[in-house]
């Protein structure tokens, strides 16, 4: 009985379509919409106290799916966007929100008390957890995850310049992807759902 080798050619095409199929890049793991920097060096920790008063690690939320956004209440533009980018990514996810826990970091403690920062994140979605520290905790935190801020005068009073990006960490405690600002709505739904399956 006589075997057909295939053509390289042919060999090759299979392998992408399966590979392809399969939703996987040659290293296995999952293909993301989202800048994935799985293996980073940052991002591991976090030690602040939530709205409610309750002191928070991020190994508490083991299981969970963590969206991580770096800002403050009295932000004009990207920080109300991002949060309502947020709720609706949650609705869009139906059942498997239970599944993700999103983290709001003030870099304003001196404005954003408890009772501020609860309403602000409430008003968006009451499963959203605001987190604060005193200075030196927030600086902690904001180079752990790699997060520039800035006091800014004004006219007023000041302002914050900060860093935009919203960082997620899956369900074992791993930083996994970085989130562009203008692309939540449209990648963040999916990506969510596959680390969500990645865990299950």
């Amino acid at each position: 009985m006589r075997f057909f080798s295939p053509p390289s050619w042919l060999i090759i095409i299979c392998s992408l379509a399966l590979a392809a199929a399969l939703g996987a890049g040659c290293d296995g793991r999952p293909r993301f919409k989202s800048t994935d920097i799985t293996g980073v060096d940052y991002g591991k920790t976090l030690e602040l106290t939530d709205h409610t008063g309750r002191p928070r690690r991020l190994d508490e939320f083991r299981g969970k799916v963590v969206v991580v956004f770096f800002g403050f209440t009295h932000c004009p533009d990207v920080c109300p966007t991002t949060l309502a980018d947020l709720s609706q990514v949650l609705k869009a996810l139906g059942p498997d929100a239970d599944r993700v826990q999103v983290l709001f970091v003030t870099v304003d403690p001196e404005r954003d008390t408890p009772e501020v920062l609860g309403k602000y994140v409430g008003a968006f979605d009451p499963r959203f957890l605001g987190l604060y520290g005193d200075a030196a905790a927030t600086q902690r935190a904001a180079r752990e995850f790699k997060v520039y801020y800035e006091k800014r005068k004004t006219s007023d009073g000041y302002s914050i310049d900060h860093s935009g990006q919203t960082y997620v960490i899956d369900p074992q405690g791993r930083l996994r992807l970085f989130v562009r600002p203008d692309r939540l709505a449209s990648d963040l739904p999916e990506d969510l759902r596959t680390l969500v399956k990645e865990s299950s």
